[in-house]
């Protein structure tokens, strides 16, 4: 029977994840900031373990604080907007 996926990877998984979206973090820069506590880790043996989640929370875009991630779209038929660029087409 296979084993269900564990959320803690090795290092070097995590290194191959940050790779596969063209970044590269080396092994040594991970064990470091697991050692700092920047990223959540474990060290049963000789190995250390960080959480596959949080390597792929750190590869998604996040927005400025009070700014929309989407810009929003003003309706096509607003009123008084027909005529902005008049005076750019003479």
């Amino acid at each position: 029977m296979p084993r269900p996926p564990s959320d803690w990877i090795t290092l070097a998984e995590a290194s191959a994840v940050f790779a596969a979206a063209n970044i590269r973090v080396s092994r040594s820069t991970l064990a470091r900031w697991a050692r700092d506590g920047k990223i959540q880790s474990t060290r049963p043996g000789r190995l250390i373990y960080v959480r596959r989640s949080q390597i792929r929370a750190m590869l998604r875009p996040r927005g400025r604080p009070g700014v929309p991630d989407v810009p929003r779209r003003l309706p096509v038929d607003t009123p008084g907007q027909e005529a902005l660029f008049e005076d750019l087409e003479a």
